[in-house]
């Protein structure tokens, strides 16, 4: 399979990508640059809005704007660049922040935080009702609260605690958005890399990224491992299905914390990749608040 470099990038830490199908561009982050960029694969250009702080992620809302994880607390962005914080969490932890955001079918936000010190239990995953704007606790005693995404037919959710070496699976209701039982849905060899950012394919297949294992996965939706793709890069950190058929696997990178020996190896670290791996993405969720 084909894995081509695009013109997006280099990026410290690329994040968190998402397709924008109206204005046919990725969304991705630089967490450390605090910046949310839009890219357009078809004119190249790109635009940068710059937070003051580490930006773990940016959700696109339903009414254009953005709801932006910056740090320990979550804004709301409106088309015009207002900025509202509607939440802030974990104040007694300076050690944490937030990470991977997103939305989920019904357009409630789910909002997690990572130990920056690795600290066992000291983070959670949130969700941010959009009618109340009140945040909860939906999964607490994690550590590096990372990708997530929901099944096509909206009754189960995938989600990541990195340290953890493994893709969870919870029952989803989808009218409450109330989470159900748990379960280990994948484990992954900590030789293998670390599993960093995942979506779902149309058919229910779950791609996630190997930080450090140069690689990005797909498990079939009975956890099964049905496809590996080898990348010309060391840290792969999410991937997002885009283009107008949303046939497109774009993969954000990384180069934070590369030696300028292993930048010399890979030229391509930061840069976001892209691949045609034969299945098609879901549209994006977007947050109705």
């Amino acid at each position: 399979m084909e894995v081509r470099a695009t013109r997006a990038g280099p990026d410290h830490l690329g994040e968190g990508p998402c397709w924008l199908a109206g204005t046919a561009e990725l969304l991705r982050v630089d967490i450390t640059a605090g910046a949310v960029h839009r890219w357009s694969p078809s004119s190249g250009r790109q635009r940068t809005d710059r937070f003051d702080g580490e930006v773990g992620a940016a959700v696109p809302r339903a009414n254009g704007g953005l709801a932006v994880a910056l740090d320990r607390r979550l804004l709301l962005v409106d088309p015009e660049g207002r900025k509202r914080v509607v939440a802030e969490v974990e104040a007694d932890r300076p050690a944490n922040r937030f990470n991977d955001c997103r939305a989920d079918p019904g357009g409630r936000l789910w909002a997690g935080t990572m130990s920056k010190v690795r600290e066992p239990g000291a983070a959670c995953l949130y969700r941010l009702d959009p009618a109340s704007e009140e945040v909860e606790v939906a999964v607490p005693s994690l550590t590096l609260s990372n990708g997530m995404g929901w099944a096509p037919a909206g009754d189960a959710m995938y989600h990541i605690d990195s340290t953890t070496q493994q893709i969870d699976v919870f029952e989803f209701d989808a009218a409450d958005g109330r989470l159900g039982d748990r379960r280990r849905f994948a484990a992954i060899d900590p030789d293998d890399g670390l599993p960093d950012g995942l979506c779902v394919d149309a058919e229910g297949g779950v791609w996630v990224c190997l930080f450090g294992g140069g690689a990005v996965r797909r498990y079939d939706d009975a956890g099964e491992l049905s496809a590996v793709v080898d990348l010309p890069v060391a840290n792969p950190t999410c991937p997002a299905f885009g283009g107008a058929d949303l046939a497109t696997l774009y993969v954000t990178t990384a180069r934070h914390k590369r030696s300028p020996e292993q930048l010399a190896a890979e030229p391509l670290a930061g840069t976001v990749l892209a691949l045609e791996p034969g299945v098609r993405g879901l549209p994006t969720n977007r947050f109705a608040g």
